[in-house]
This record gives C-alpha cells, sequence and structure tokens, in this order.
C-alpha cells in the first residue's frame, strides 16, 4: 500500500490540487491597495499546501457521478476558507511559520494580516453564491447551509482550545481534546468536503450523517498526526519545530502527559504551561520533550491516531457500501492510512 496506495493518493492531491488553484485565481484578483491587502490576501492561497480538503471534496462527488467542472467552485470555497482560518489561527498562535515560509504576522504584523484574512473569509462565500447558476437554488443552499455551520463548529473548536491556554486549564481529558478536533479541525478538513461533494455528486439524494463520523475519524487522526509532526517534522512539514510546545497548547500528547507524570512534575510541566509565550524558552521546551519521551506521550497519541483511522477505514465500507469501485472513491478509502503514514 506504501507503493501503489500512496502513488495514487499523491497522484490525487496534485491532480485536485492544481484543478482547485487554477479556479482559485481569478477570486484572488490584484486591486489596490495591493500592498497592504491583495497581495497579502493571495499569500497564503498561492502557497503548495497538500490540498487535501478540495481534493476530498472533488473525489467525494466524482465517485457519486459528478464531473469536476461541478463541483470546482466549492472547492475553491473550501480552500479559501481553510486559509482564511490560517490566517487568523496564526495570529491567535503567535505562529511564526506557515508552508515552509514567515506566517503572514510576521512578515506585515498583526494588523494588516487580520484584515486580509477577513476578505479571504468573505472572497470564500463568493464561490458558493455562484453554486446557483450551477447547481440549482436548492442545492446550493445546501451546501451553503453546511458552509456556515462549518464556520460555526471551527469558531467553537478554536474559542475551546484558547481558552484552555488563556484559563491556563490543566484539566482537559482526551476525550475533551477529541471534542474541540471534531469542530476545529473535523469540519473544515474532512467532513464538510466529503459532505459538500456528496450532495454534488449525488444531486442531494446522499445520506450525509455516516460522513460526519467518517470525517470525524479520518480529521482526529490527521489532526493527532499533526501534533506527532510539530514534535518531529518529515520531508514536507513546514510549520515551526516544537511551535506547539512554545505556544502552550494542549494536544493530546500534553493532556497524557499531564494525566501520567508524577507530582513533581507535573506542576513542574504546569509552570512552564502558565507562561506566556515570550517567556517560554527552549529550555523549558526541551524539558517538556524529555518528560514527553519519559512517558510515552508521543506513542500513546500515536495509538490514538491509529484507533481512529482504524474505524475511519469501518465508516468508509458504511458509507460508500455498494457504489461503483473508481480511483476516487479508493481514495478516499486510503486516506485513513494516509494521513497517519505521512511525512
Amino acid at each position: 500500500m506504501r507503493n501503489s496506495g500512496f502513488a495514487l493518493v499523491e497522484r490525487t492531491l496534485r491532480r485536485y490540487g492544481a484543478r482547485t488553484r487554477a479556479a482559485m485565481r481569478p477570486y484572488l484578483r490584484a486591486g489596490e491597495p495591493r500592498r497592504f491587502l491583495y497581495d497579502l490576501v493571495s499569500d497564503y492561497p498561492l502557497r503548495l499546501g497538500k490540498m487535501m480538503r478540495p481534493s476530498l471534496c472533488l473525489a467525494a462527488a466524482r465517485s457519486l457521478g459528478a464531473s469536476v467542472e461541478q463541483a470546482l467552485p466549492t472547492a475553491v470555497a473550501i480552500e479559501l476558507l481553510h486559509n482564511a482560518l490560517l490566517i487568523h489561527d496564526d495570529i491567535e498562535d503567535q505562529s511564526e511559520m506557515r508552508r515552509g515560509k514567515p506566517s503572514l504576522n510576521a512578515l506585515h504584523g498583526v494588523p494588516l494580516a487580520l484584515n486580509a484574512g477577513d476578505l479571504l473569509l468573505a472572497l470564500s462565500m463568493r464561490p458558493l453564491i455562484e453554486n446557483r447558476r450551477r447547481l440549482g437554488g436548492e442545492l446550493a443552499a445546501r451546501i451553503f447551509d453546511d458552509a456556515l455551520r462549518t464556520a460555526y463548529e471551527s469558531a467553537e473548536g478554536q474559542a475551546l482550545e484558547l481558552g484552555w491556554r488563556d484559563r491556563n486549564s490543566h484539566e482537559p481529558t482526551p476525550a475533551d481534546y477529541l471534542t474541540m478536533v471534531l469542530k476545529k479541525t473535523c469540519w473544515l478538513a474532512t467532513i464538510f468536503p466529503l459532505r459538500a461533494g456528496a450532495l454534488i455528486g449525488s444531486g442531494g439524494g446522499f445520506d450525509l450523517e455516516p460522513l460526519i463520523r467518517l470525517g470525524f475519524f479520518l480529521g482526529a487522526a490527521f489532526q493527532i498526526k499533526d501534533d506527532l509532526l510539530n514534535l518531529q517534522p518529515g520531508k514536507h512539514y513546514g510549520k515551526e519545530l516544537n511551535g506547539d510546545l512554545f505556544e502552550g497548547k494542549r494536544t493530546l500528547i500534553i493532556i497524557h502527559l499531564l494525566e501520567q507524570a508524577e507530582t513533581i512534575e507535573r506542576r513542574e510541566l504546569i509552570d512552564i504551561l502558565t507562561r506566556e509565550r515570550a517567556q517560554r524558552t527552549v529550555s523549558d521546551v526541551r524539558r517538556m520533550i524529555r518528560l514527553i519521551d519519559k512517558y510515552g506521550s508521543r506513542e500513546y497519541a500515536y495509538s490514538v491516531a491509529q484507533d481512529l483511522a482504524g474505524a475511519a477505514m469501518h465508516e468508509f465500507q458504511r458509507a460508500y457500501n455498494g457504489l461503483p469501485r473508481s480511483d476516487d472513491l479508493r481514495f478516499i478509502e486510503l486516506m485513513a492510512s494516509w494521513v497517519i503514514m505521512r511525512d
């Protein structure tokens, strides 16, 4: 599977990613003030991301009989929304890197980055509105409603994560983490793309509820793998090494460590997490990594990700049972393995 399966996944990501980027460019028009706004708006969308979200949307639509052209505006909207939220996330997290380059806030400061993210968020709605001509009013409205739900879920999940840090909470459980990830990550990364693609491909006749379960398991496994890559990045990882630790995020790794550490070490960890990012030193982060390794928190997180990926494969079989086999359907199926084995 590592050879043939991953080749199919990566080929599909490249093909659908290229189609999405080409269709996205007209929305990233050059206007004035370019230096302070439009150059910033187009920055993240034109960096080379994984393009997983639009690819899932296109594959889900194609697997049910739609053309790429029918689903492409929705895929573009998903990618624009994703990049808008990345800008806001980087500001809120004080992140320094995104896709191998300095973050927008690091390059231009918070006010200009925030303003660019706001416009990109508005631009993401345009393709969904234009769906009325391509898909008809009723189907376009259903997709738009799902997009709005995704925006609500994403904001609620982000609020949980930010709130835990702001209130210096040390009590979140693994179940709390998965609830946060369902909202912050899964709805935009996997649930909405799969549901939107299914709506387009079936003309609204596909059962969408199983796709929430499939998207949750798939997206949660993806997020936990991202948390792990942040500590030991692979060749394609484009964010700041150990950024989650510098930011004090309550990842599943840290939650497990807080649960397992002995009293003195737990107090030491809480003291480090209590500090502002600017006060958290390289020495602090190295100490956190030693504790993570001592208590097997990486191994725990990876085992949870494996279980979630297995559950995603099971839900895939239930959701798509009886459909004709195709490369697009195979791509969705293989994503459960790809999200936890990628580097």
